[in-house]
């Protein structure tokens, strides 16, 4: 099942538990605006390339819409579709004053230089200036772009609008981004995972942890979890997968990805099938790679008593069934990963104010943040007897619901 199939089958489940009126249900799913820009560049060797660019914005009713910008040679519009409606619902389970948005351009990013790149971004920039904003719709990074991709539409939208840092989020410090933010995901999965834990009566410092993904989040997550005295058996990437029962040395792995570029040849630990990774035996399974790598092929053969979504959408609605019959507790991504997005609202939060916070203030408003969203999921599962996945959804939509029927939807 595709991530747009997923993400509204989740959105109607939860629209049923609520109640909603089916007209409104309706209105909540279409996407307020859907954006599709042609961006022509000169390349380096004096051609003329042309991209498509696009944002969807899924979503105002709550505040300014919010989300990723993405550069991969399949954005699939679909895909990015559902992302936009998975942060309106995120947005809203976090209980940050926001919608939903995504977008991006369809290119290779490896494949083009850095000034190429620039080009592009400014170009992107240009066509969609009038459509985003600090109070319309603010962008972050996403796959293929990062803190530079931000500081070129940032500089590209203040030629058209006057200094405006907090159009995006996720910049360099020196443009107005914030402490924390690198860490912000990956911390928040942590944070997740200790208030889900403490609910059974556990704490990290005494399990066994399997991430699959090592880049930002996965390696973020990793090194936070080894600090608190947790045992990280066996990591994976693109590049392979290394594993060792009695815990591995995370920082001692972290300066091998950094001097190799990848996890082979570590011997700290033994090398594995990175297939065999999301089947180990483990207390804790933390995907933070790509979705739909926990299907109805390998469900039945997870091990993890919890699996903390850290990834978008890494398991199917088909797995999700088989794993509630095995009785694993699945922690969703919309509340998993929004570590992210929290701390890119405390960064909007900051330009807006122009003043800026300390670090340890950044990640104590994290910690409170999650704690809290944590605690209003749980009361939902009482109220409507259900799993966490549809305690967040029911708790997200109908906060989104709330604000739509309160602003007059049907004026």
């Amino acid at each position: 099942m595709n991530a747009l199939a997923a993400t509204t089958r989740n959105f109607r489940r939860a629209a049923t538990i609520l109640g909603l009126d089916s007209k409104l249900e309706k209105s909540l799913i279409i996407p307020f605006r859907e954006i599709k820009v042609e961006c022509t560049i000169p390349k380096d060797d004096g051609t003329m390339a042309s991209y498509v660019g696009f944002r969807i914005q899924h979503d105002n009713s709550r505040g300014p819409m919010k989300g990723g910008i993405r550069y991969h040679p399949e954005v699939d519009p679909d895909e990015v579709n559902a992302l936009a409606q998975l942060m309106t619902w995120k947005t809203a389970v976090a209980d940050i004053p926001y919608g939903g948005a995504k977008g991006g351009i369809g290119c290779t990013p490896k494949e083009l230089s850095k000034s190429e790149l620039e080009r592009l971004t400014r170009v992107f920039t240009q066509k969609i200036h009038d459509l985003i904003g600090v109070n319309v719709d603010v962008p972050a990074p996403d796959m293929g772009t990062n803190a530079q991709t931000m500081a070129w539409i940032l500089d590209e939208y203040s030629k058209f609008h006057g200094h405006s840092l907090g159009v995006v989020t996720g910049k360099p410090i020196d443009l107005g981004g914030s402490l924390g933010r690198e860490a912000a995901t990956g911390r928040g999965v942590v944070f997740a995972t200790e208030a889900l834990l403490s609910e059974y009566g556990k704490s990290i410092k005494d399990l066994t942890f399997v991430i699959q993904g090592f880049g930002n989040v996965g390696s973020w997550a990793a090194r936070l979890l080894h600090e608190r005295g947790g045992k990280v058996i066996a990591v994976s990437d693109i590049t392979g997968a290394v594993k060792n029962p009695n815990g591995i040395d995370i920082p001692t792995l972290l300066t091998h990805k950094e001097a190799t570029g990848g996890l082979n040849n570590f011997d700290g630990g033994d090398a594995m099938d990175p297939n065999d990774l999301l089947v180990e035996e483990c207390d804790v399974l933390i995907p933070c790679a790509l979705g739909g790598v926990l299907n109805r092929e390998n469900a039945r053969n997870v091990k993890a008593k919890f699996v903390v979504e850290a990834a978008n959408h890494p398991t199917d609605p088909e797995a999700d069934e088989i794993l509630s019959e095995k009785g694993v507790i699945v922690l969703p991504d919309i509340y998993a990963n929004s570590g992210g997005v929290i701390v890119s609202y405390f960064e909007w939060v900051q330009n807006i104010q122009g003043f800026m916070w300390e670090e340890e203030k950044v990640n104590n408003e994290l910690h409170r943040y999650m704690a809290k969203a944590f605690h209003n999921i749980k009361n939902m599962c009482q109220t409507h007897d259900c799993d966490l996945r549809m305690g967040a959804f029911t708790l997200g939509v109908n906060r989104v619901a709330r604000a739509t029927v309160l602003r007059g939807w049907e004026a």
